[in-house]
């Protein structure tokens, strides 16, 4: 069993759904690919920010999503949590509701996502903010 971690931080964004699944596999590409089978874990260490998989390729799916979670979660409720602006507790709720974490089997050296499959990051603060993941992959390496 092998293990290979690196912590990656994206530039900053603003509040919206971004697909990354490119970054990530950047990050860590050189270790992914000695991979047979495995694991790829990515955490994200923010509470206002969440990770998920969704559709790849049309950019309506991540403003829908956007427009969605607004709906969900929406900065005219009277939250109590306000120290660090109106977008603070609902980005919250967003992260709670989606989560930080995601789990994608490794499959002869590369992420094993589905055909439409890609990975989000979701702010959920209005300004640009600086986020970073722990990427962790664990398996089999392959004998080349």
């Amino acid at each position: 069993m092998a293990w290979f971690q690196v912590t990656h931080t994206f530039p900053s964004r603003s509040k919206g759904n971004y697909l990354v699944t490119h970054e990530v596999e950047r990050a860590v590409e050189s270790e992914l690919k000695k991979f047979k089978v495995g694991m790829c874990n990515i955490f994200l260490q923010h509470t206002s920010a969440s990770l998920c998989l969704n559709e790849n390729v049309c950019r309506e799916v991540r403003e829908d999503l956007t427009m969605a979670l607004n709906h969900i979660a929406p900065e005219t409720l009277r939250y109590k949590h306000t120290d660090e602006g109106p977008d603070d507790m609902p980005g919250h709720v967003k992260s709670a509701i989606m989560g930080v974490s995601l789990d994608i089997p490794i499959r002869d050296g590369k992420l094993a996502l589905g055909t439409w499959q890609g990975i989000y990051l979701s702010e959920h603060r209005t300004h640009q903010h600086r986020r970073t993941v722990v990427i962790t992959l664990q398996g089999e390496k392959s004998g080349k």
